[in-house]
């Protein structure tokens, strides 16, 4: 004999929100992001540089060396003297052919940058320009 009990569950359940779809989007916004960002590798110097009357807008995708007033020559942080030029522009120019920049100091020497030019240009950079602040003379 038993007794049965009838329940009736207008709200038994919990209701929620499913935000599994929701994830979904947002991860599928995450990976074009990361797809469609570009990446460009600074020198890692600050470099002070001359202002000049016509300063040519930077490419995003281009090699940015740098020549500090200490006659260092940087790259991606760390330094790689004249030697380094060469080989890293030549490197850089396997895939496709990309400007290079250098972002020389006020007070640099202009010897050390004709070496770095030349450097570029023996390396097969079609495109070498020297970087300046925008603005008046």
């Amino acid at each position: 004999m038993g007794r049965f009990h009838e329940t009736t569950s207008d709200d038994s359940g919990d209701v929620g929100i499913d935000i599994s779809p929701l994830i979904d989007c947002v991860f599928i916004l995450l990976i074009f992001f990361i797809v469609t960002t570009t990446f460009v590798e600074e020198p890692g110097v600050e470099v002070d540089k001359t202002y000049a009357a016509s300063a040519e807008r930077l490419e995003k995708s281009s090699i940015l060396i740098a020549l500090t007033a200490k006659g260092e020559i940087v790259y991606g942080g760390r330094e790689i003297g004249v030697a380094g030029v060469q080989a890293l522009v030549k490197r850089m120019l396997q895939k496709e052919q990309i400007p290079v920049i250098i972002q020389a100091a006020n007070n640099s020497q202009v010897g050390l940058l004709d070496r770095i030019v030349s450097e570029a240009k023996l390396a097969g950079a079609e495109k070498i320009s020297i970087a300046t602040k925008g603005g008046g003379a």
